[in-house]
């Protein structure tokens, strides 16, 4: 329904300047297609929410409310376009209220609040909804509004209904009386209606229409997608025919494309298992026949259609059960794990994180050479993905490629090199990890350190030793001095105790004692060997006059190991 216009030199004088109308409007449809293209932390996101919170507090300036009429293709003010978007597609804002029966529009003064966030947000989801979800007429009446009014028609009807300041109950009578109305009207048709047979002889009773009712509703619900699957693969082993085969190959290909954009996970799932299986079952097949069903997988593990899919799974909440998008997912090729990597650093949908975590893990634990050959990728976020997958999994054959990070990576790709080769802890690991030691950021110093302790590693004792002894540990800050001194004493037994006791004990040139903080630390590197003579050197300190020294005694004494 258009509504008609007045010739203009008819029109009365509106009560201020459209202007101010025009600029509100045209922000809000700004607004409308920002929240359809950006994601809420976007600064284009807040930018449109600004610029149309700003242009009604401008228009509130004018006026206390506006009255909006639709049409297919505008929104009226005063009889007078102030929106208008000619085209009737699907993103069209005219139609978008006019297709579900809104007619008009009531906006009050601080509508630039919550209400604008809760319309823009129904909008949205209007956009994405599918047959089977609410339209947008029951929609805005679900939400409390508190300065928006709306006047819809019944679709088909020719009255205007109000939902101003109703109830929820009374908006319901006021929608069901159209229909109750015309049920209580009796009908004219020549359509046999069940109520004239009812007494009949023959007619059925209440056991078997209960009976029939179930199996018509049973029959409208089963998914006979599967069925139809199943029964082009037995046609296609069945039928040698190589027109008849090329021809499936084709339904199939557009087949999985639907089922993936209306998010039938399981079933496509389904359909990519069984064409791997009746690629090596079927009896007399061609190469070309074979490779079309195989490359269905790879179709979807391709990154460009991947990315698509989990571009659109990252925009909305995951409606399907997520175990039928965790099957789809355990058809992915090896090559789909390079997209896997990069979505878990870069989503914010934690659904769908967890999901792509579990496929990751077991793409890496079946492709290690792909996991590998990832640890050298060019984007660092697939880099560090690959590296937390490599120390889950604990693989050695990563150590090599670890390695190399060491000398070349950003420190925190270091640091997580690092806790990688702590996590696989073999010898040819620990090894690698010994070249930390003298890396030139303090955190993977520590953290080398610390690991090598840790584990036991007697080999790096000697680099370990060097450092305690040299210069550079004295003008360290005290955690790296710790740990440095913790792992000696945990690595070296007996035959350190001569240089700790030193550090601990000995007076330096002109009587003047050793650094406080070595000595604290040389105590607590022997509480960390904790045998009998270690504990002797302990005891002879625990009167020490500098009090730091006299707490790290105690400590290294308690904290001893039991013999």
């Amino acid at each position: 329904m258009t509504i008609p216009l007045a010739p203009a030199e008819e029109l009365d004088e509106p009560p201020f300047p459209q202007s101010f109308v025009l600029e509100a409007l045209k922000a809000f449809g700004k607004a409308v297609r920002a929240y359809q293209l950006y994601l809420p932390n976007n600064p284009m996101h807040a930018r449109a929410l600004d610029a149309v919170r700003e242009s009604f507090v401008a228009l509130w300036t004018q006026t206390d409310s506006i009255e909006l009429q639709m049409s297919e293709t505008e929104f009226l003010w005063e009889k007078r376009p102030v929106f208008e978007e000619a085209d009737r597609a699907t993103d069209s804002l005219p139609w978008t209220f006019y297709k579900d029966g809104i007619r008009e529009l009531r906006m009050e003064k601080g509508f630039e609040g919550a209400d604008l966030n809760l319309l823009l947000d129904i909008l949205q989801r209007v956009r994405k909804a599918s047959a089977d979800d609410d339209d947008l007429l029951t929609m805005l009446w679900e939400a409390e509004f508190s300065a928006l009014q709306y006047k819809y028609v019944d679709i088909g009807s020719e009255g205007m209904s109000e939902l101003e300041g109703m109830e929820p109950s009374e908006t319901r009578e006021r929608i069901m009386a159209p229909a109750q109305a015309e049920a209580d009207t009796p009908l004219k048709s020549s359509l046999a209606k069940m109520e004239d047979y009812d007494s009949t002889l023959y007619f059925l009773d209440d056991r078997e229409i209960e009976y029939l009712q179930g199996e018509i509703k049973r029959d409208f619900s089963s998914d006979l997608r599967g069925p139809v699957l199943a029964s082009l693969f037995d046609t296609f082993e069945r039928e040698s025919d190589p027109t008849v085969r090329e021809e499936i190959c084709g339904i199939l290909d557009y087949f999985l494309l639907v089922l993936l954009s209306t998010t039938q996970f399981r079933t496509a799932a389904y359909l990519l298992r069984e064409a791997s299986t009746t690629a090596e079952r079927a009896a007399e097949i061609l190469q070309p026949q074979r490779q079309r069903l195989t490359d269905l997988a790879e179709l979807l593990s391709d990154p460009s259609a991947l990315s698509q899919l989990l571009q659109a799974l990252e925009d909305t909440a995951l409606r399907p059960p997520q175990v039928e998008l965790n099957e789809l997912f355990l058809q992915l090729k090896p090559r789909a794990l390079e997209t896997v990597l990069g979505w878990i650093g870069r989503s914010n949908n934690a659904e769908l994180r967890a999901l792509l975590e579990n496929a990751a893990s077991r793409l890496a634990a079946s492709h290690t050479g792909e996991l590998i050959r990832l640890i050298g990728s060019d984007d660092d976020v697939v880099v560090t993905e690959a590296i937390r997958r490599a120390a889950a999994l604990k693989t050695p054959a990563a150590v090599p490629a670890l390695g190399r990070l060491l000398t070349v990576a950003a420190p925190e790709i270091r640091i997580a090199a690092v806790t990688a080769l702590t996590e696989i802890g073999s010898p040819g690991a620990l090894q690698v990890l010994e070249r930390a030691i003298s890396d030139e950021d303090r955190d993977i110093r520590i953290a080398a350190v610390r690991a090598l302790g840790a584990r036991g590693s007697k080999p790096a004792l000697p680099r370990i030793e060097t450092t305690v002894k040299g210069k550079e540990i004295r003008e360290a800050n005290l955690t790296e001095k710790m740990a440095f001194f913790e792992a000696y004493g945990t690595l070296c037994g007996d035959q350190g105790i001569p240089l700790l006791d030193g550090l601990l004990h000995a007076k330096g040139f002109l009587a003047k004692k050793e650094d406080i903080e070595m000595r604290a630390c040389a105590a607590m590197a022997l509480g960390k060997i904790g045998s009998q003579r270690a504990l002797d050197s302990l005891n002879k300190a625990s009167a020490d006059k500098e009090i730091i020294v006299r707490n790290a005694v105690s400590r290294a004494i308690r904290g001893a190991p039991t013999t």
